[in-house]
């Protein structure tokens, strides 16, 4: 497999959840007032509970492309809260604790080398954002990866369906992206491709920018890694340390390109490839 020389590319696209923010803490976190109630689920290991709810997930996502990512979250809970009720026959489930789980993204926390990675990767790229979530949950996001909470929300110019948000076109703004793309802007999940062939072709639009100059970094093989292989565009996969979702093709032959535990272990290959070029 060819070295990864990253001079070579001029666009970045990260998946989110996963890659910058812990999802699987944020997740796991948010289910233990549910998996705690029922005798089945209460002494599931972390990987246990989050394989579980994965599997609820990308079934739900398939079924239903067009549903917001939080109701998704919040139906999935339901689901999964149905299934161990029925399973144990214990007292019924508050499902108002299921909208209340897909509301959490807001409180997912950002892993320690994010940010500061960001600021090192936007001096070298266009950094674009592909994700698998609603605008207003990503929103609060996009805060904590800014780094500042008094960022200005989405807006978009209705009715244009087509609307896109490039963040650093807004005054004083300190986002680190120069253009934010959620399922809700694509009308997909990933790993379906329609929405990495979305983002590239309005890479294409915006910045004149094709596809063999794009970097896809993520965590998830299964999500992003894999499919975006298929379709001709560069991978970099961030081995986060523990996790255990989207790693469905783990034992297939390696879709990326270069592999690093963190993505400021990224930032800081990429700084040092600079000093010696």
């Amino acid at each position: 497999m060819s070295q990864v020389i990253f001079k070579d590319f001029q666009v970045i696209i990260f998946d989110c959840y996963g890659t910058l923010a812990d999802w699987e803490t944020g997740i796991f976190t948010g289910l233990q007032p549910l998996l705690a109630r029922f005798p089945s689920s209460a002494t599931w290991t972390r990987k246990e509970a989050l394989l579980a709810f994965t599997e609820i997930e990308k079934n739900l996502q398939v079924k239903d492309p067009g549903v917001l990512y939080r109701d998704l979250l919040a139906k999935a809970h339901e689901v999964m809260a149905n299934t161990l009720r029925d399973n144990d026959e214990t007292s019924p489930v508050d499902f108002a604790k299921s909208k209340e789980f897909g509301d959490s993204i807001r409180d997912w926390p950002i892993f320690p080398d994010t940010c500061d990675a960001l600021r090192v990767l936007e001096k070298h790229y266009k950094l674009v954002i592909l994700s698998n979530v609603d605008r207003a949950s990503f929103a609060h996001t996009h805060a904590k990866l800014s780094q500042d909470t008094d960022l200005v929300p989405y807006t978009f110019p209705a009715p244009n369906p087509n609307a896109h948000w490039l963040p650093q076109t807004t005054p004083n703004s300190r986002s680190p992206f120069s253009l934010i793309l959620t399922a809700q802007d694509t009308g997909a999940y990933k790993p379906d491709p329609r929405g990495m062939l979305a983002a590239l072709d309005i890479i294409q639009k915006e910045f004149d920018v094709g596809k063999e100059q794009v970097l896809v970094v993520a965590q998830s093989l299964y999500h992003d890694i894999e499919p975006s292989s298929k379709l001709g565009v560069n991978g970099v996969w961030i081995n986060r340390e523990g996790a255990v979702m989207g790693l469905e093709t783990i034992n297939e032959a390696p879709k990326w390109r270069k592999r690093f535990e963190t993505l400021g272990e990224m930032a800081a290959a990429v700084d040092t490839e600079e000093r010696t070029c």
